[in-house]
């Protein structure tokens, strides 16, 4: 039985050498330049730059992964498993505007997790070169271009000891409500969470051969848990081919993913609910006149709150292309857990439980709650009162706790952090939880999340979750724009907390801020009876995200109470 990535990837350059493992879409079109590797070749890759490492002796250091898009991550990624290496993807700097943000980022990712090597591309290595005075840790660092590596170094590789145990990579996580830690994933965990999306997702023997292995499309970048643990390493899990693109070329022109879903014809893709937002914005008839998303098995929503109004509107535009409600498939992971928690049920619709609201912009179809289908084989869901630490009956809201073999070690050299969020005891239960800090309830088995622990907002007694009044904000005005609009509260002095909304509008509705601005106040004040403090209408893309495209509410609140976000208009309580 294989024990790792690593034995997986040697059985299959064994068996089928030739056989495409993964293929880029370099410009993210499908008639455009596309560069592919087999497993024979892969497997070569990452024994070469496996036996540069460990000639040098770093078995067991840490070595931080930048990469552009493209296939050069993944062998640079296998390479650090077949040597032992701990992997820490990053984001890789885009030149001399590299935001102050994400240098700062960098800088506390390298001396976190104790960085000895740079792994990257020519073109982010030369970048590194040209950073120096902002970036003295450097000077003690190896920075290495990979594609220089020559496949000689692969004869000089020795194929380490991996168990369980034994960690496998760093996955930082995105910082959406703190700083960012190091999640500690095990090879075990690694192998546990594949297995568990094979059998969640539907990827049987069968499936794989009746889709001649061609089993996932994916732009979503490969540095993220969503990206790298879903379809680049089930690909190599399984012995099946993915077709990738970046990011970037999806978010210019989203129709690409739609083009090449059409195109490889694939069982598994997805993405966070915003992707299919956008996806409606440029749902022409003429693009449905080319489509044939018909193949279209598994079309996993996560990472963020999914809406009911999407899965929706996104079956009915798309019906005339072939795809199916059946389809959608919600689910719901974190780094924590290495990534699957719970998901759907492959062939049948999302379960939905209509919500009991009243207002002129709540409809029902619309603020149903949707579930994130079943636990994982191996993986425990309880809903937890964080107080008491106790089980909360059926259907109640509580705080989302996780046991399993997928859950990771803990967080790197963090012992408070590891013991608060991964040691948790429950009366009555055996063994520890993970704390999840995430709000939801099981029914029939199954779950729904409903919101973070910490961005509740507590006004008058009742309890508000941000993404409800987010999610009536952006649906009063098409100018809104999906999934970058954050609510939070503040405080009123003698009134108490108080809530505001912060929304992305696009430019050319600048006239029409006032109008906007009042709009929001008359869905949110109908939909859930609160009066808003504030309302601060932004520039696009300035709503702060983390790198997984998750709404930074602390990051928001924080700009909003200093003065420095870049607001078109705004409105200010009378």
């Amino acid at each position: 039985m294989a024990r790792s990535l690593v034995d997986l990837l040697t059985t299959h350059a064994s068996h089928q050498p030739d056989r495409t493992a993964y293929r880029y879409l370099v410009t993210g079109d499908c008639d455009g330049e596309i560069q592919d590797i087999s497993y024979g070749r892969l497997a070569r890759r990452a024994r070469a730059i496996a036996g540069w490492l460990q000639e040098r002796g770093l078995a067991g250091s840490r070595a931080m992964l930048l990469y552009p898009p493209g296939l050069e991550f993944i062998s640079g990624y296998l390479g650090c498993l077949s040597a032992a290496v701990v992997a820490v993807p990053g984001v890789p700097p885009q030149g001399r505007s590299q935001n102050h943000r994400a240098l700062t980022r960098m800088k506390r990712l390298i001396a976190d997790a104790d960085v000895k090597v740079i792994l990257g591309g020519r073109e982010v290595i030369a970048v590194l070169g040209a950073m120096a005075e902002h970036l003295p840790e450097l000077a003690d660092l190896t920075c290495v271009v990979t594609e220089d590596i020559p496949d000689e170094a692969a004869d000089s590789w020795r194929e380490p000891d991996l168990t369980a145990d034994s960690v496998a990579f760093l996955q930082y996580t995105s910082g959406s409500t703190s700083a960012p830690r190091g999640v500690v994933v095990t090879h075990g965990n690694l192998m546990d969470n594949e297995r568990a999306i094979t059998e969640r997702m539907g990827h049987t023997p069968d499936a794989i051969a009746a889709y001649d292995r061609e089993m996932f499309v994916s732009w979503l970048p490969v540095y993220h848990d969503m990206g790298l643990i879903g379809p680049v390493l089930n690909t190599v899990h399984l012995g099946v081919t993915a077709t990738l693109f970046s990011p970037l070329h999806f978010l210019q022109r989203p129709e690409r993913w739609l083009t090449a879903i059409s195109r490889y014809r694939p069982h598994t893709t997805g993405g966070p609910n915003f992707a299919y937002e956008l996806c409606l914005k440029h749902a022409t008839p003429e693009l449905l006149d080319g489509l044939d998303l018909g193949s279209w098995k598994v079309a996993y929503n996560g990472a963020e709150p999914v809406r009911a109004a999407t899965l929706r509107r996104f079956a009915e535009t798309f019906a005339p292309a072939g795809f199916r409600r059946e389809a959608f498939y919600p689910c719901y992971g974190l780094a924590e857990a290495t990534l699957i928690v719970t998901g759907g049920s492959v062939d049948a619709p999302p379960t939905l439980i209509e919500a009991a609201r009243t207002g002129p912009h709540a409809g029902a179809a619309d603020a149903a709650a949707v579930s994130s289908g079943r636990p994982a084989p191996g993986t425990t869901v309880v809903i937890a009162d964080p107080e008491r630490q106790e089980e909360r009956p059926e259907g109640e809201v509580g705080e989302i706790w996780v046991s399993g073999a997928s859950v990771a070690k803990g967080y790197w050299r963090n012992a408070l952090a590891t013991r608060e969020t991964f040691r948790a005891r429950l009366a009555g239960r055996e063994g520890r939880f993970l704390r999840t800090g995430d709000l939801g309830f099981l029914r029939d088995g199954e779950l729904f999340v409903t919101g973070r622990l910490k961005d509740l907002l507590v006004v008058d007694g009742r309890n508000h979750y941000p993404q409800d009044l987010e999610l009536s904000a952006e649906m009063c005005h098409p100018a809104l724009r999906p999934g970058c609009t954050a609510a939070f509260s503040v405080d009123g002095g003698v009134a108490g907390e108080q809530p505001v909304v912060v929304a992305e509008t696009i430019p050319e509705a600048a006239d029409e801020s006032e109008r906007i601005t009042d709009l929001i106040r008359s869905a949110v004040g109908g939909a859930h009876g609160l009066a808003v403090h504030d309302v601060v209408l932004v520039h696009p893309g300035t709503i702060p995200k983390t790198s997984s495209g998750k709404i930074q509410r602390h990051a928001a609140r924080a700009a909003y109470l200093n003065g420095t976000l870049a607001a078109v208009g705004a409105t200010a309580a009378r």
